[in-house]
């Protein structure tokens, strides 16, 4: 009978162990997993932290009395000229350059998929591009790549009310091109307007060099860069140190070969963040939304007041309409009281007929609304931009 229990429970024992065998597979199947995870995650901890730290001794070096912040900080109040005179010497130190770039690629060459702390700009479609190395107030420095495509269209000269000083560290064989717009008193305190805009003049291309610095009034002085020449060049890299303050004077984009104005639109950076923001709105449909854009038809800037309307206009016409009635009798620049006459009398039009090629009716508009918010006329001789 002894050898008979013995022998059952064996058996017992056997099948138990069969039975609990599988379980302590997947048991010790998850908790490989779980410390492979949990390694995973430790991994990635370690990779952010890099990051942050990294960020940190930028940060603190920055703040430091010798620091790139404590400099601007020490000239908030100084005028945009005093400002980058006073900036110019970290154009020119390649020293501290090199080492934020020299400890963001460590960062990148431990892992490629780390976010070193540098904001990026531009760089879409192969375009312009760059990194922020600073932004505080009305000042930003930026290191910034600027290819030379073959074939690309002619660019457009713009001026942005500020000054700024662009450094060349790489000129890739390219050419540069000046341009110059006059600018009255009375149009830098808010009195412009695109019917009165003095034509562009532009000098002849001549060599970009490396190692130049461009000292800009850019309300009034602006370049482009062409090819310059026949073999392939390579991009140019450039620093540039903007100070650009609010200003009642827009943002102004001309055409090289006529010297004409063809663009306009708000200098405030917060009246383009939220230009950008309605546009997205607007996109999207939300005409709960429509306070916002009111508001913005009331903005100091007479750029932001017509796009804000042009938009609202094509989100909720019927909210828009008596506001347009409104701008039209009452806005401060003319030539916003004439495009809000002109919109608003196309509501008058029987439905299906806007006075123009395709109809459309006084229903809201499914196309993109354009974002030149004053269209520059058309000079019957304009004068050409001289060389």
């Amino acid at each position: 009978m002894s050898k008979l229990l013995n022998v059952l429970g064996l058996i017992t024992r056997a099948e138990h162990e069969a039975a609990c065998r599988p379980l302590r597979e997947r048991l010790f199947d998850s908790e490989q997993k779980r410390i492979h995870w949990q390694g995973e995650a430790n991994e990635a901890n370690r990779k952010f932290k890099a990051a942050g730290d990294l960020d940190a001794a930028w940060r603190a070096a920055d703040t430091a009395p010798d620091g790139l912040l404590a400099a601007i900080d020490a000239l908030a109040d100084a005028p945009p000229d005093v400002a980058i005179a006073r900036l110019l010497p970290w154009l020119s130190d390649r020293q501290w350059l090199d080492g934020r770039i020299d400890a963001a690629l460590a960062l990148l060459r431990a892992d490629p998929f780390a976010r070193p702390p540098l904001r990026l700009v531009g760089g879409g479609d192969g375009g312009a591009g760059g990194l922020v190395l600073a932004d505080r107030g009305a000042v930003r420095l930026t290191l910034q790549l600027r290819p030379l495509a073959a074939g690309a269209p002619a660019p457009a000269a713009v001026f942005v009310p500020g000054r700024a000083a662009f450094h060349i560290l790489a000129d890739g064989g390219a050419s540069i091109r000046l341009h110059e717009v006059a600018v009255s008193a009375a149009e830098e305190g808010g009195g412009f307007t695109a019917g009165a805009a003095a034509s562009c003049r532009s000098a002849a291309p001549r060599a970009l060099r490396q190692g130049e610095t461009l000292l800009l009034d850019t309300a009034r002085q602006s370049f482009t860069l062409e090819k310059g020449c026949a073999r392939a060049c390579g991009d140019v890299l450039l620093l540039e140190l903007a100070v650009q303050p609010p200003s009642c004077l827009p943002i102004r984009a001309y055409d090289i070969a006529s010297g004409r104005l063809t663009h306009v639109s708000a200098s405030r950076r917060d009246s383009s963040f939220r230009a950008m923001a309605l546009a997205v709105l607007r996109q999207f449909g939300r005409i709960d939304a429509a306070p916002f854009f009111v508001a913005e038809t009331k903005a100091e800037d007479f750029a932001a007041r017509w796009n804000a309307m042009r938009e609202l206009v094509a989100l909720d016409p019927a909210t828009a309409r008596p506001l347009l009635a409104a701008m039209a009798a009452s806005d401060p620049h003319p030539e916003v009281r004439r495009a809000a006459a002109a919109t608003h009398a196309l509501f008058s039009l029987p439905s299906g007929e806007t006075g123009r090629t395709g109809g459309g009716g006084p229903g809201p508009c499914k196309s993109p609304v354009p974002s030149t918010p004053i269209s520059a006329p058309r000079n019957r001789d304009p004068r050409p931009c001289r060389g």
